[in-house]
C-alpha cells in the first residue's frame, strides 16, 4: 500500500493528473446517479404510476448525438433551436464548436466510456506489467474507421432535407430515444454483451482503443484542432528525448518526435506537459503563446458550467414534452420504431 508521502509526491509533481482523475470520477458518479433518476423516471410511467414519480434528469440528452445533430442542422438552417431535446444541442454544439480552442478535453476530463476506457488500460498495465503497442501498419488501417462512422451519421444528416429533420424531431421515436438507448442497456442483446466484452479485452492490451480507433462522437470534436489553435509545443533545443511525454499519452501519440502535438488525437489531459522531467520543453500554447498547463481545463470548465447556466435561465434546457405526454409514449414504447 502506498504511503502518505508518496501520495503527496505525486500531487505536487502532477496535479492537473491527480485533479483530472478526480473530475473523471465525480462525473462518472454523477452520471451513474443520471441514470438511476433517469431509470425511476422511465419506471413510473411503465409501471402506470406504481412508482414514485421522478424528474427526468436533461443531462441524458448529453447520449444522443444522432437527435443532436438532426436538431444542430435544423438550428443552422432555420434559426429555430430545439425544444425536444434541447440539452442534448447544448451540449453537443459545446463540445464540438468548444473544441477549437480546448480541444478533444470533453474526451480526457468528462466522457463516461473514455474514463472506463483508462480504468481498464490501467488494469491490464497491472495485469501485464504494460500496455502493449498497436503495429504502425495496423494503426494506419484502423484509424479511418471512426472517420468512416462520423462520415456516415454527418451525411445521412446533411443529405436530409431540413424539413425531413424537422420531421424527424418531432417524431414519437425521436422524443423517446433516451428510453430507447435505456432498453438496448435492460435488455441488451447477445451480440452486445460480446461486443462489449470484446471492446474490455482489448482495451486491457491496447490503451484507449475505443476513443482512438472507433469513436465518431471524439472523431467530430477533434476536428476542432484543425485550426490549431490550442496545440502542445516541444522545445526541440532542451528536450532530451527520454520519450517520457509518449509514455503517458493516452492517445499513443508520438510527442517526443514533433514540434507541435497538432494530431486529432490530442486530448489536451496535459499528461505530456507534467511528465516532462524539463522545465519549459514541453508547453500548451494558444495562438502561439505559452499559457500555464492549467489554461484549458480550467477555462473549458468555466465555459462548461456557464453555457448550461445560460441555457437553464433561457429556457434551452428543459424538454416541452408533458408528463401527459410521456404517460401516453413511455408505455408504448417497445412498439414504436
Amino acid at each position: 500500500m502506498k504511503s502518505m508521502n508518496w501520495y503527496k509526491k505525486q500531487l505536487k509533481r502532477k496535479p492537473v493528473q491527480i485533479t483530472r482523475y478526480v473530475v473523471q470520477a465525480v462525473f462518472l458518479l454523477f452520471l451513474l446517479y443520471v441514470g438511476v433518476r433517469f431509470y425511476q423516471f422511465y419506471m413510473h410511467f411503465e409501471t402506470l404510476g406504481e412508482t414514485p414519480f421522478v424528474e427526468r434528469p436533461s443531462a441524458v440528452e448529453g447520449f444522443l448525438p444522432i437527435s443532436a445533430l438532426m436538431a444542430l442542422k435544423v438550428w443552422l438552417a432555420t434559426g429555430d433551436f430545439d425544444v425536444i431535446h434541447p440539452a442534448g444541442l447544448v451540449l453537443l454544439s459545446f463540445f464540438v464548436g468548444g473544441a477549437i480552442l480546448f480541444k478533444r478535453s470533453f474526451c480526457s476530463w468528462i466522457c463516461p466510456i473514455g474514463t472506463v476506457g483508462e480504468w481498464i488500460s490501467r488494469l491490464g498495465k497491472k495485469l501485464f506489467k504494460r500496455n502493449f503497442e498497436v503495429p504502425t501498419w495496423l494503426v494506419w488501417l484502423l484509424t479511418p474507421i471512426k472517420y468512416l462512422f462520423l462520415l456516415f451519421f454527418l451525411g445521412m444528416v446533411i443529405v436530409m432535407p431540413t424539413y425531413g429533420a424537422i420531421s424527424f424531431l418531432n417524431e414519437p421515436y425521436n422524443k423517446i430515444s433516451d428510453v430507447k438507448m435505456l432498453s438496448f442497456f435492460l435488455d441488451i442483446s447477445t451480440f452486445g454483451i460480446g461486443f462489449l466484452s470484446v471492446m474490455f479485452i482489448i482495451s486491457l492490451f491496447y490503451k484507449n482503443f475505443w476513443c482512438r480507433f472507433l469513436c465518431p462522437y471524439g472523431a467530430f470534436i477533434g476536428l476542432g484542432s484543425i485550426f490549431r489553435i490550442s496545440k502542445i509545443s516541444r522545445n526541440e533545443e532542451t528536450c532530451t528525448n527520454c520519450e517520457m511525454c509518449t509514455k503517458v499519452c493516452q492517445s499513443r501519440v508520438k510527442v517526443h518526435k514533433v514540434e507541435t502535438v497538432n494530431n486529432l488525437n490530442c486530448t489536451a489531459c496535459m499528461a505530456c506537459v507534467e511528465a516532462c522531467p524539463v522545465k519549459n520543453t514541453l508547453n500548451m500554447t494558444v495562438a502561439n503563446k505559452k499559457v500555464s498547463k492549467w489554461f484549458i481545463p480550467v477555462t473549458f470548465f468555466v465555459a462548461f458550467f456557464l453555457i448550461i447556466g445560460f441555457a437553464k435561465i433561457t429556457g434551452h434546457w428543459e424538454s416541452i414534452i408533458s408528463y401527459e405526454e410521456w404517460k401516453i409514449l413511455i408505455p408504448e414504447a417497445k412498439y414504436i420504431d
